[in-house]
């Protein structure tokens, strides 16, 4: 198969040790495997030519776009093809009249806001990681953000798609209309962790840059306290775009990172508020009443462009800039209702206390979607395990407390051995067969998500 594909591929097609390896993992490097090929497609038709070989041939295949990926989504099939789509990075049409964009797969999440941002316009979706992260990958994983509080996950700014199927059938999903007609199978492809094929174009919705933007910081004593202020401005009918929880090991990590200045505490609370004007100055000052009352120890607001960006810079860099802090960690994804965030963090604490292991707490506090960082040595024997170990009960205490063992970064492989904990196997098992109706060979991103057959 590589054999007929070389005389149209080229160079782009790699096969070298030194080249395989490269892309033998994504960002859970605890997860390895080198494939047997990897194609740097330029087009959407060679991207279709390779899915149809691989067809014929019976070869599994994975689409990869910058690798960001923390639950080895994007991880290699052994003796598979990946297929590297970083080159189909084209934002192919901006319609600010429909409020619509039409982008490649590889194109850089954060592009999409700066193509549409003459015409007023930004793409909300917004990972930690989006200044690297690829459009076909947040489709993939349905990724969302720290704004997704009020603007939703990528499959609620995702209109239409352009797929080629497992079996290289090509296949219009959606289409360009904020309310289309009939069952949502674009919806259902978003979040489906590359198992129904590969994204070729995707139509996307844009919102209307916000009139006024202000972020607040707030410093507690305790987690307790942060968590138990995001309920209260929730009670009390403010809708924030954004609520983001820091403890102090994320603040350290951030500072001695990117070093956005932040207020020394136990516990950092940022609230983001935008829309009209008038609306938002009302809103900050009901929003500073709260935060007082809540006990905050200090509370800083600015709506200054400048400063807000490093605010969310110190951020969007807490995952990487832990590495100042141990030389391996592992980022955990669970979910709990927002009623049980404190309990929640509580918990972990214990839990990590008891394990001899720190864990640097960074999350959506808005959407009770925790980011538990888990720092270890893993020079040190067994501590892999033990920060494994350690990462399996927090998903485990999730589950218990109502939640979820992802909210944004997916099952992958890392989570697959917990999903007959969240599901039945009578759902387990209606997934399977969905999956086997799109792909009966299992060819698309083999061993993903659910177990293979």
């Amino acid at each position: 198969m590589l054999d007929d594909l070389r005389p149209r591929l080229g160079r782009r097609l790699l096969t070298g040790p030194a080249e395989l390896a490269v892309f033998g993992c994504d960002a859970l490097t605890a997860f390895y495997e080198r494939p047997a090929a990897v194609v740097l497609v330029e087009s959407a038709d060679e991207v279709v030519a390779v899915v149809r070989a691989c067809h014929r041939e019976g070869v599994p295949f994975v689409a990869r776009g910058s690798g960001t990926s923390l639950s080895g989504g994007s991880l290699p099939i052994g003796g598979g093809v990946v297929i590297a789509l970083n080159r189909l990075d084209r934002v192919l049409s901006v319609d600010p009249d429909a409020r619509t964009a039409v982008v490649e797969p590889g194109v850089i999440n954060l592009d999409v806001s700066r193509a549409a941002l003459p015409h007023g316009l930004m793409y909300c979706p917004d990972p930690s990681s989006q200044s690297v992260c690829t459009i076909g990958g947040n489709l993939a994983f349905n990724s969302g953000g720290a704004h997704c509080l009020r603007h939703g996950m990528t499959a609620n700014h995702v209109l239409g798609i352009r797929a080629v199927l497992p079996d290289g059938e090509l296949v219009e999903l959606g289409g360009d209309s904020v309310e289309p007609l009939g069952p949502d199978v674009a919806g259902m492809f978003c979040g489906s962790e590359g198992l129904f094929g590969i994204a070729l174009e995707v139509t996307v919705r844009l919102v209307a840059v916000a009139e006024a933007t202000h972020t607040a910081l707030a410093v507690y004593d305790s987690l307790e306290q942060a968590g138990d202020a995001v309920a209260r401005i929730v009670a009390a009918g403010l809708l924030p775009v954004a609520m983001e929880i820091m403890d102090a090991l994320a603040i350290e990590a951030a500072e001695a990172s990117v070093k956005p200045n932040y207020p020394k505490g136990a516990a950092l609370l940022i609230v983001e508020l935008e829309g009209e004007r008038g609306v938002v100055d009302a809103d900050a000052a009901a929003l500073r009443e709260l935060l007082r009352a809540s006990g905050a120890g200090e509370v800083v607001a600015t709506e200054d462009p400048d400063a807000r960006a490093l605010i969310w810079k110190g951020r969007k860099s807490a995952f990487s800039a832990v590495g100042w802090l141990a030389p391996d960690y592992i980022v955990q994804d669970g979910v709990v209702p927002r009623t049980r965030l404190g309990e929640a963090l509580a918990e972990i604490g214990r839990m990590g206390a008891a394990a001899g292991i720190r864990v640097a707490n960074v999350f959506h506090a808005g959407d009770g979607n925790l980011h538990p960082l888990i720092l270890f040595d893993g020079r040190e024997p067994g501590m892999l395990e033990r920060a494994e170990a350690l990462a399996g009960d927090i998903l485990r205490l999730c589950i218990r407390l109502g939640g979820s063992i992802t909210g944004e970064h997916g099952v992958g492989v890392e989570k697959r051995e917990y999903l007959p904990l969240m599901f039945t196997p009578a759902d387990l098992e209606l997934m399977r067969r969905l999956r086997r109706a799109v792909d009966p060979a299992e060819l698309a991103n083999r061993g993903k998500m659910l177990a293979v057959a």
